[in-house]
């Protein structure tokens, strides 16, 4: 018992069974049954306490979240729903209990997204400390593409589940030093929003990047992975330079982007939706169709009338969904169908371009990337008290 919220006995073994899939394809080690057993246990509790707080504070999930966030799943695979719940049950997965896994994520998504930035706390000084700093590596500063493998560790594990994550790190450091392809292990291991785009986390300012990072790459060539791993709050990183340029410290990549956006509805289920912003994309990309001509007589958004044109944009103008997958793509380029929490998109990328801060600007940006920084180790600091307040019992005889 976890306050109002059950662990039950059978999801600590799938779990388990899960975790023992992931090192077989890993290839990497687990520590002895009794502490993968105590490891499980101590993740799912933590899951529920987060839970039994977000229900206790209001937070809901309608049916209809939940449905579009199964479009998504669906659209990020370029599977119709239909085939997403085939692949499940090929996979011995319940859909039942798919769907509610999902239901608890969106529940912890929102709760987090609620609870956690208001415990960031951001000073002029700190402000003041960044911008100095971003002008002192301007001279000569470079501008950096690293890619990750991210392995994360949870704040307060014990010693056997730190030993297991970074076993399985070292095994995911060993396959790219041994020559598998980076971008294949970060998709298949790493644990960062990055994974789908081979763990690269973008060209930024060396200001931008965690200290830990530049220094780790600072004597790689471009293409060289980090001999050894980087230890930080959220885990264990494999590093790679994919790329090092001269820049300044003070300027922002803007995106100027135009989209599509259907809404679900009664008449027209996220499935539906899907296709048809499928079909779209096809006729889009044979040339019988121009995608602002689309926009302008399909869009439900009010940039209908531009040709679903979104303007210049720095980031952090959209909501992270919609703004990942809009910086996956090179100019000209089309995603496929993306659920975000407004509807379902389809996102061109017109044109890129650096532009130089006010000083305001520099400011903001200071800011945002000052709370980014301090994001993790709030909600890991959060969850560390919700524990400590949390009600848990033990029902099971020893084994």
């Amino acid at each position: 018992m976890v306050n109002q919220e059950l662990v039950t006995a059978g999801e600590v073994l799938q779990r388990i069974a899960r975790v023992r899939e992931d090192a077989q394809r890993a290839g990497q080690r687990l520590p002895p049954d009794a502490e993968m057993r105590q490891r499980v246990l101590e993740a799912l509790i933590e899951e529920r306490v987060v839970l039994s707080h977000a229900r206790d504070s209001g937070v809901k999930v309608d049916e209809p979240d939940v449905e579009r966030a199964l479009a998504g799943v669906a659209a990020q695979n370029q599977i119709s729903a239909a085939q997403l719940r085939e692949r499940l049950r090929a996979d011995g997965v319940d859909f039942a209990r798919f769907r509610a896994d999902l239901r608890d994520r969106l529940l912890i998504e929102r709760i987090r997204e609620r609870e956690v930035p208001p415990r960031i706390r951001v000073s002029d000084l700190d402000i003041d400390n960044l911008i100095a700093k971003q002008r002192g590596a301007a001279v000569g500063g470079a501008e950096l593409n690293i890619a990750q493998i991210l392995v994360t560790v949870p704040e307060s594990a014990a010693a056997p589940v730190q030993a297991e994550r970074r076993a399985k790190a070292e095994a995911a450091l060993a396959r790219v030093r041994g020559g598998a392809d980076f971008a294949t292990v970060a998709r298949e291991l790493s644990e960062d929003a990055n994974r789908e785009r081979g763990g690269e986390i973008g060209l930024r300012p060396e200001a931008r990047l965690p200290d830990l990072f530049v220094e780790a790459v600072s004597k790689l060539k471009v293409g060289e992975v980090a001999p050894a791993l980087v230890k930080s709050g959220a885990g264990f990183h494999v590093l790679k330079l994919v790329a090092r340029s001269e820049g300044a410290a003070f300027k922002v990549t803007q995106t100027r982007a135009r989209h599509i956006l259907l809404r679900p509805s009664a008449q027209l289920n996220a499935q539906a939706v899907t296709r048809r912003l499928a079909d779209y994309k096809r006729q889009i990309e044979s040339g019988a169709e121009r995608f602002e001509d689309l926009a302008r007589k399909h869009s439900q958004d009010g940039t209908a009338e531009q040709g679903g044109d979104l303007g210049w944009a720095a980031p952090g103008n959209f909501v992270p969904e919609f703004e990942e997958a809009m910086h996956a793509l090179a100019p000209g380029g089309i995603s496929a169908p993306l659920q975000s929490r407004f509807g379902i998109h389809l996102i061109q990328v017109i044109e890129r371009r650096d532009v130089a801060l006010d000083e305001r600007q520099q400011r903001e940006q200071a800011r945002n990337v000052l709370r980014e920084q301090k994001f993790d180790e709030a909600y890991a600091e959060w969850v560390k008290e919700l524990r400590a307040r949390a009600y848990v019992e033990l029902r099971e005889a020893p084994l």
